[in-house]
């Protein structure tokens, strides 16, 4: 069998590892990004790989079997509608768009087409992550109250090879910042317990980084059954810190990046029962890479799809409102 052709549109780092792996599991690869820096880098990076400088130069020249979208996000929605006017296959990066209506333009345009879209919320395929939402379903901890989701991570120390104003996250017109990049964690939420009541949010950008997009997310979740969650994400935070904590009416479980370990207490004496990974980061990029793979052969996409990433831009545009209205935000009816 022919190995498949794969365009990555975005040569930047998350571009370069999604070729890498893909290379590594039979693909061959070309690149897209209007930066010639960044095509020279993804050449050397993958034994002279074919680069383009546009979309449209690359669809006229190569024959290719699916794309991977991992631009900066204002850039997705145009993107995929031309791969799907093509009928590629897309693994598209989180989130979807900048908006909402964009991502429903999207869903449309998918649905019109009868395409094929894998959405790369990676931490979906992080065996710690899996192995919580088991024993969430086994009900570990009992009936849960409380849930507390917190990303710190300062954005200097993501790309330290280049000045925070070439890097795409200190933009709010390319769809930048902790809410639409770090919705990783909203996802994760919906992952988790499905779509909430309402929500209270303040977005903003207090952290002094000199950006124009926000570097402050902080929410207060409520669930028809009378779970609460909380959601922390900042982009100036030292030492990076990357947790989800479970309160319920048999104890607290808490899951960490750092240390890799879901760790368990019943009693008051915090007496904790650990269990400790040594999974790789690229662990979970390999895991969409398959899955990709999978759904060029016919597969659907069942970890992760376009309708969960709608799901996610609607609690995004939800805490917009909310920190621009001071208000609390109902989902079930936008009120």
């Amino acid at each position: 069998m022919t190995a498949p052709h794969i365009l990555i549109l975005g040569t930047g780092s998350v571009g370069k590892r999604h070729a890498g792996n893909l290379r590594a599991l039979g693909c061959s690869v070309a690149g897209m990004d209007p930066r010639q820096d960044r095509r020279e880098e993804f050449a050397r990076a993958t034994d002279e790989a074919a680069t383009y400088a546009s979309l449209e130069a690359a669809l006229m020249a190569g024959d290719f079997d699916g794309a991977v979208v991992c631009s900066p996000t204002a850039f997705h929605v145009e993107q995929c509608l031309s791969l799907l006017d093509r009928g590629l296959p897309i693994l598209l990066e989180k989130p979807v768009a900048k908006d909402l209506a964009a991502a429903e333009r999207l869903a449309s345009a998918l649905t019109a087409t009868n395409g094929r879209l894998l959405l790369g919320y990676t931490w979906r395929w992080w065996p710690p992550l899996a192995r919580l939402r088991a024993l969430l379903a086994e009900q570990a901890i009992g009936k849960l109250h409380h849930v507390d989701f917190f990303m710190s991570a300062h954005l200097a120390d993501w790309h330290p090879y280049e000045p925070l104003a070439d890097f795409f996250m200190s933009s709010a017109e390319l769809g930048g910042g902790a809410l639409l990049d770090e919705s990783h964690w909203l996802d994760l939420m919906h992952w988790l317990f499905g779509p909430p009541e309402s929500l209270y949010a303040h977005v903003e950008t207090i952290g002094g980084l000199g950006i124009s997009s926000d570097d402050n997310v902080d929410m207060l979740v409520n669930y028809p059954d009378g779970l609460r969650a909380r959601v922390h994400l900042d982009l100036y935070g030292r030492p990076h810190r990357k947790e989800i904590r479970f309160i319920g009416e048999r104890g607290s479980m808490v899951w960490s990046e750092t240390p890799n370990r879901i760790a368990i207490s019943h009693d008051a004496g915090g007496n904790w029962q650990e269990e400790s990974f040594d999974n790789e980061r690229n662990d979970m990029f390999m895991g969409v890479a398959r899955e990709f793979l999978a759904l060029l052969g016919g597969s659907a996409a069942t970890t992760c799809g376009l309708d969960d990433g709608i799901a996610v831009m609607r609690l995004i545009e939800a805490a917009r409102r909310s920190s621009a209205e001071g208000r609390r935000i109902g989902l079930a009816d936008g009120a």
